[in-house]
């Protein structure tokens, strides 16, 4: 059956069905249930390109991503990405992830917004100053940050507070006694471990504590640089007694590097790392900072988008989940003296 089938067995304009099935706000209750009613008996699903027509939307929602050769064997990014699938698939709509390079990333927002080829997206990676969600406000374009900017404009974001996991994994390596802690960040223009090394240093200067500058090793965002910081930081002198690490891919390469070292993990140096680490490389019994299941994250920013597309305030759509600290086989208590 189609549209004007319906509509005529309804005994109602087509224009009427149509704006019913569309859940426009200008007809009735009563009208509006019937109809849907009456379009479940008959099984009729609108089409798609003419209900999208009819609403002016796209009904697809976009990610433009410079990814890197690790994303795609990323566990963490892969479950973000299918928890947003899965919630689109549910509304009848579509994801679609647009693989940029980095210099091409800021006009390929343009050139998708000026086009209008999705209804919104979602912006990953954010940076302290970030140029793209600058341009997306501006536009007037419907977004969610996965992650918070420096911005005046208020804007729609889901993020994890990386100044309390932070301040979690010091604490606990605090009360185990150690002093010399150091810490392994991506790179600092990532708001995220500018936040992570901000709480980092807060916490130790709290604790009376002052930090090597050979502790603190940045741009770390896969596992051949965390392996490599962690090697940088075994050639210190004093070594660290424990690392926490901001990222779970430049984790597994530390920790690989420790157990290249021959080092016992727990007793000679502690480890943390921000993320689960279940990798064949280094097992899966690592004290970790966790966050709740990509999957959760994923459908969380696609209904806080779907929410947005609906008239609900950027400044309404701000939401910070709290990470755990999880314990593991890598934190022990400090044997060795300052």
């Amino acid at each position: 059956m189609n549209l004007k089938s319906l509509a005529i067995a309804l005994g109602m304009s087509k224009t009427t069905v149509s704006r019913a099935l569309n859940g426009y706000p200008e007809v009735n209750f009563r009208t509006r249930e019937r109809v849907l009613a009456a379009a479940k008996e008959v099984g009729y699903e609108a089409n798609p390109m003419a209900r999208s027509l009819a609403v002016g939307r796209s009904n697809v929602v976009g990610i433009i991503y410079p990814l890197l050769p690790t994303d795609l064997g990323d566990a963490m990014f892969l479950g973000v990405v299918a928890g947003m699938s899965e919630a689109l698939e549910a509304k009848k709509m579509n994801l679609i992830i647009a693989p940029v390079s980095p210099h091409n990333e800021q006009p390929s927002y343009e050139h998708m917004v000026r086009g209008k080829r999705v209804d919104g997206l979602v912006v990953g990676r954010t940076l302290v100053h970030d140029e793209r969600i600058a341009y997306l406000s501006r536009a007037g374009f419907p977004f969610v940050a996965h992650g918070r900017t420096q911005s005046e404009t208020p804007y729609a974001w889901f993020d994890y507070d990386n100044e309390a996991g932070i301040r979690l994994g010091v604490e606990r390596l605090l009360g185990l006694g150690h002093q010399r802690i150091a810490l392994v960040s991506a790179p600092l223009e990532l708001n995220f471990a500018r936040q992570r090394k901000d709480s980092f240093v807060r916490s130790m200067a709290a604790a009376g504590l002052a930090i090597d500058p050979r502790h603190l090793i940045e741009n770390t965002l896969d596992r051949r640089t965390g392996y490599q910081a962690m090697q940088q930081l075994l050639a210190c002198s004093p070594r660290p007694t424990a690392v926490i690490v901001d990222n779970h891919l430049s984790g597994v390469g530390a920790v690989r590097a420790l157990l290249d070292a021959g080092i016992d993990i727990g007793k000679d140096i502690s480890v943390i790392v921000w993320g689960s680490v279940e990798d064949t490389l280094v097992g899966s019994n690592v004290t970790t900072i966790d966050q709740p299941e990509p999957r959760q994250a994923g459908a969380k920013m696609i209904d806080m988008l779907l929410s947005l597309l609906g008239g609900t305030p950027p400044s309404q759509l701000q939401v910070l989940w709290q990470p755990i600290l999880l314990p593991g086989v890598t934190v022990g208590v400090c044997t060795q003296r300052v």
